[in-house]
């Protein structure tokens, strides 16, 4: 049967050593090679190009193998099937849910093969473990967990331009740890299954300076109440055989995936552990083409694989983990970075294959945003907030703390379950609601309606333990994207404090002026809150705000303004807000402790394009007076 290669460097290789051994066996001839770069072949003389449909078409190949970069599989595997040619696809089949349908579309189309190739679904394991949970050997099965812990150094992120990539060129790519290296613990586990996916959690996360994900887990629900948990890393201390766990009531089954090792322990104590038989998919593949035989990995049966991989690809950016949660090694000669390792990172994923839990659920600290001045943690950054649909959820720094430990934030309380900490909320951008609970309506009051809006994390550009620069979408009500933020924090040391810095620049996506209002501007006296906003401890007691009185500094446009308070251990705090626009400062003390901006205060805020505003805090230990307290007393 005459075969053409696309893509012969690199893993090609592996499938060059393949053919030599099925041509020696007279089941096949190496008719051609398409590649950028010319091949050497010791076994074979296949004409090379880099033109695939030229190719198929001069060699007469029935069978194409494409192992290319991921975002040519798609363009690849459609011409090949519409040359004529069955394929051999390499996995992940392809870069998008939308790349999958065209080549199922080409499949249906022309009649013809399309193998992808995960090759441990060519294991005889995973029917046997299927006939085992079917069966009723484990009981009742409540989830599968995957573990993969893999030692890869600096340079396998940059054996290649599209190495380690989220997108090249504007074309989605998705070279993470979940859908490339450990993409077989992904389609195994889900080949395991009946049930229909009804959700997908991703964390994702990158030691390497790299777009994707090196480090992540996914959490994969499915309608029958099962879970899958696939938890990896290529920043392990040393490798170790990947695995999935099936945890049964009745037993537990492990099937070390990339050895076709199935190990079966019940409850009374017993352990059977068998080796099984692997076909190759080429082979597989051959047979079909020749015979009929059914294939193994048809594309069909990775759709559940793409949806997962689609949920990658869609998912916010992976978060950088910092340097002073890695071992970094380097090279003495040049002082490169060679290898990064995450300590206890190996036990980690096995814990959560054990536990069916994701990272963040296992007081993992590279899974949290903090803030720190020196060495001491000042501030934590919830970026992917859990709130009901009515707190308008968005992003928020809660708790923070002075340098002295005094926590001088508040997250949902009783009087106003919508007030997160540090944020910026807006009550009305563009009949919006995203400050949270109801919304102020003319001649009506506060009123419950269906139109909270959604701050929803994109990216951070940068990211380390001063600070961040933060992308986030504003999404109104069914799901309308309404603006572009980007926000920028960074804690500064100061002499015997800190202070927050933060900057949030508001970009109009709506092809039309955006209007900001307030409950002030509907006719609610005095209620012109929108914009930057820190809401303090509703427990502390001797609230006072300066330079004047609440009555005083509320609706002012002074350049500054104070709030200081104790804890009910008697513990002092300061917070000095200085802005650099001339907004009116909207302050409570008596009823709730808050100070924010007012970008509305008595009339509505046309949004053209952009609007940018900057609040620094200083954030002290102690109970400072007006004269102590003003910026130019404290530089």
């Amino acid at each position: 049967m005459k075969i053409v290669l696309a893509g012969a460097h690199g893993h090609g290789r592996h499938h060059l050593d393949i053919l030599r051994g099925l041509s020696h066996q007279g089941l096949v001839e190496l008719a051609g090679i398409c590649d950028v770069r010319p091949v050497e072949v010791d076994f074979a003389s296949p004409l090379q190009s880099p033109d695939l449909g030229q190719l198929i078409a001069k060699s007469g190949a029935e069978i194409t193998i494409i192992c290319t970069p991921i975002q040519t599989h798609a363009d690849l595997a459609v011409t090949a099937l519409h040359a004529g040619s069955h394929v051999l696809l390499e996995k992940p089949p392809a870069a998008s849910g939308s790349a999958h349908e065209r080549i199922a579309a080409a499949v249906a189309e022309t009649g013809l093969a399309c193998q992808v190739g995960f090759q441990s679904l060519g294991s005889a394991a995973v029917p046997a473990l299927r006939s085992l949970i079917a069966g009723g050997a484990l009981g009742r099965v409540r989830g599968i967990g995957g573990a993969g812990a893999w030692v890869r150094p600096s340079s396998y992120f940059t054996r290649s331009p599209w190495s380690g990539r989220r997108r090249l060129a504007g074309v989605d790519v998705v070279d993470g740890a979940l859908t490339n290296p450990f993409a077989h613990a992904v389609a195994t586990a889900l080949a395991l299954v009946d049930g229909r996916i009804t959700g997908i959690e991703t964390e994702l996360y990158h030691a390497h300076p790299i777009e994707a994900d090196d480090t992540s887990c996914v959490r994969i629900r499915l309608d029958d109440g099962q879970v899958i948990t696939i938890a990896v890393t290529l920043c392990a201390a040393e490798t170790h055989d990947p695995y999935l766990v099936v945890h049964g009531d009745a037993g537990r089954a492990t099937l070390f995936y990339t050895k076709d090792v199935l190990k079966v322990e019940l409850p009374d104590g017993s352990v059977t552990t068998t080796v099984h038989e692997r076909t190759d998919l080429l082979e597989n593949l051959i047979d079909h083409v020749r015979a009929g035989a059914g294939l193994l990995v048809p594309l069909s049966a990775t759709e559940s694989f793409t949806q997962v991989l689609d949920a990658v690809r869609l998912a916010p950016e992976p978060l950088p983990i910092p340097d002073r949660h890695q071992v970094v090694e380097r090279d003495p000669a040049s002082g490169e970075v060679t290898r990064r390792t995450l300590p206890g990172v190996d036990d980690l994923t096995a814990r959560s294959a054990a536990e069916l839990a994701v990272y963040s659920e296992l007081g993992v600290p590279w899974t949290t945003v903090e803030l720190h001045v020196a060495d001491t943690a000042v501030a934590s950054y919830e970026w992917r907030p859990d709130l009901p649909v009515t707190d308008s959820p968005r992003p928020y720094l809660h708790p923070v703390r002075t340098l002295g430990g005094v926590a001088v934030t508040q997250l949902r309380p009783e009087d106003h379950v919508h007030h997160l900490g540090v944020g910026v909320a807006i009550s009305d951008l563009g009949g919006a609601n995203f400050w949270g609970g109801r919304t102020y309506v003319k001649d009506q009051g506060p009123t419950w309606l269906d139109d909270h809006g959604v701050q929803r994390h994109v990216a951070f550009s940068r990211l380390d333990d001063c600070g961040f620069v933060e992308h986030l979408e504003w999404v109104g009500p069914k799901g309308r994207l309404m603006a572009r933020e980007e926000r920028a924090v960074t804690a500064l040391p100061l002499d015997g404090f800190w202070a927050l810095d933060f900057t949030f620049t508001l970009t109009n996506l709506t092809g039309s002026p955006l209007e900001i209002q307030s409950s002030a501007t509907k006719g609610r006296e005095g209620a012109g809150y929108g914009g930057f906003f820190w809401r303090a401890p509703g427990t502390s007691t001797g609230r006072a705000t300066f330079p004047g009185d609440e009555q005083a500094v509320h609706g002012s446009r002074s350049p500054w303004v104070a709030m200081t308070g104790s804890t009910p251990e008697g513990r002092d705090w300061t917070l000095v807000f200085a802005q650099t626009a001339d907004d009116p400062w909207f302050v409570r003390v008596e009823h709730y402790p808050g100070v924010g901006q007012a970008l509305a205060w008595d009339r509505p805020l046309v949004l053209e394009s952009t609007l940018t505003r900057r609040v620094v805090t200083a954030v002290v230990d102690g109970r400072l007076d007006p004269a102590s307290a003003s910026p130019g007393a404290r530089t």
